[in-house]
């Protein structure tokens, strides 16, 4: 089900006008991103009424064989006049990097435009054949800033508890009173989809112990081995289907930071969901935050994934890590953005007291230090 392409049109702006800045610059444009946030919408929008455009689904089995044994000729005959041409989900056709830079290549008159919510195949494929060839842009769930644009920081402010429950999932944001059931229809039919669909997964079951274990963890220190334990799976296949959650922007990770000190865990990692309604449905709570006992780590996993996006979408350059000792010392949060090392502590509650760790100031002088909470998080996840 397709949401509101004049909402998405609206609160997406910044992203349309990016794309018809690049179109016919000799590069293909490629948007990567989750199943159901909204790619096919905003393209529909952009050329879905264009007659010189032709629109091909990797999902359908068709069309992956149109691509099996392909040559820029036959190409060129289905084609025909058309200049824009649109592959949705094209990670599901085989080698498509190939594919796209035969394209790219041979028919210069045609401006590609590919999306993916997997990079399985897509990135590992685009990266080396498209070397040079390609804009490629990042579609998250909605943003925080997206949806002050739509109504005002007032009124999102006021609904702050309802995205830490239900998420930001556009089809979430808009049908209200349906969420428990759209979450569930999300994480059912689309969340494992691409991941399914390799040979190589097969214990769906295992995937989803693994998925709630992590939901579950949000905020810890994460072990692999603690998680095969809880899953039933051996190291090598738990690390497989992390790195494989990873490539269809489910979960990401931060690292721990590692420099000056010896007692630094270097090798840890913490996991978060991109989404909280996802991590909520994982584990079948969609209780209000005033009755929850996990309200720290939805808060947390909520800024991080909402600071992820406020740095993809205003091309902030920064390495981004957490930070934690062998006598657990702890600070939620890093960033290193031209030389400056800024540490951030993330609190649901106003009025926690927080100190910096004296051991981090210590070792790193010059970095500065602040606590991010329900009543100042605006600064942290808006613009300036």
């Amino acid at each position: 089900m397709y949401f509101s392409a004049k909402f998405h049109f609206m609160i997406e702006r910044r992203l349309t006008e990016i794309i018809s800045q690049k179109l016919f610059s000799g590069k293909a444009i490629i948007l990567m991103g989750p199943r159901q946030v909204g790619k096919t919408t905003i393209l529909r929008a952009l050329f879905g009424t264009r007659q010189d455009s032709i629109w091909l689904n990797g999902d359908e089995t068709d069309i992956q064989k149109l691509f099996e044994n392909i040559s820029s000729t036959r190409l060129n005959a289905i084609f025909a006049d058309k200049k824009i041409v649109v592959i949705d989900e094209a990670q599901r056709i085989e080698h498509i990097g190939l594919k796209l830079k035969l394209i790219t290549d041979q028919l210069q008159h045609i401006q590609l435009i590919v999306t993916g919510s997997s990079s399985f195949d897509l990135a590992n494929s685009v990266n080396e054949p498209l070397t040079g060839r390609k804009w490629e842009f990042k579609m998250l769930p909605v943003s925080f800033h997206e949806m002050v644009k739509h109504h005002g920081l007032i009124e999102e402010k006021r609904l702050l508890p309802h995205r830490l429950v239900y998420g930001y999932y556009p089809e979430i944001v808009m049908n209200t009173g349906q969420e428990k059931e759209l979450l569930k229809q999300l994480t059912d039919s689309y969340l494992y989809k691409d991941i399914l669909m390799l040979e190589s997964v097969k214990k769906s079951d295992k995937l989803l112990k693994l998925l709630q274990a992590l939901a579950f963890q949000v905020g810890s220190q994460v072990s692999a081995n603690e998680l095969g334990q809880l899953c039933g799976l051996d190291n090598k296949t738990i690390n497989k289907y992390l790195e494989l959650l990873e490539k269809v922007f489910v979960i990401f990770h931060l690292g721990s930071f590692s420099r000056n000190l010896r007692n630094e865990l270097k090798f840890s990692r913490k996991y978060y969901f991109y989404d909280n309604g996802i991590r909520n449905a994982l584990i079948a709570n969609f209780n209000q935050p005033e009755l929850r006992q996990d309200i720290g780590a939805l808060w947390e996993n909520f800024i991080i994934s909402e600071r992820q996006k406020y740095l993809i979408y205003n091309n902030r350059w920064a390495n981004t890590w957490y930070w934690r000792t062998k006598e657990q010392k702890e600070i939620d949060y890093l960033e290193e953005e031209d030389g400056l090392i800024s540490a951030f502590e993330f609190k649901w509650n106003p009025v926690s007291k927080v100190k910096q760790p004296g051991s981090f100031l210590t070792a790193y002088p010059d970095s500065v230090f602040q606590v991010i909470h329900r009543d100042n998080f605006e600064s942290f996840i808006l613009p300036a």
